[in-house]
């Protein structure tokens, strides 16, 4: 089964998170442009593109796909932690960007459990 990967909430959701990422690491000491905010921006683009290129693909494959983003995005959350701990955000944005990461988590791994119970079934 194809997915059109614009109507996903998870790929609107992921394009949400790398909104904010971006706009976040914007404000980074410049120290950080090769290291911190190099890695979190390419952490962030790669969960809506990795949705994104396997939607087009059967359930099973898109299966893996879907889980590389859910990867990103754990390491992202670690890169956010990271950077809150040096003082780049306030403990407020880095709760807000957060909890949409972990909503993101949960949101991907229950599509995840969907397509794994049609491709059971």
């Amino acid at each position: 089964m194809r997915h059109n990967f614009k109507n996903l909430k998870i790929w609107n959701l992921a394009m949400d998170i790398t909104n904010d990422i971006y706009k976040l690491t914007s404000i980074f000491p410049k120290s950080e442009i090769y290291g911190l905010v190099s890695q979190m921006n390419r952490c962030s683009v790669s969960m809506p593109s990795n949705i994104a290129e396997g939607s087009n693909r059967g359930d099973k494959h898109f299966q893996h796909y879907l889980n590389i983003s859910l990867g990103s995005s754990f390491e992202l959350q670690t890169q956010l932690l990271i950077a809150s701990q040096n003082d780049y955000l306030s403990i407020e944005k880095t709760d807000e960007i957060e909890n949409k990461i972990i909503e993101f988590q949960k949101m991907t791994t229950g599509f995840i459990n969907k397509l794994d119970n049609n491709l059971s079934s």
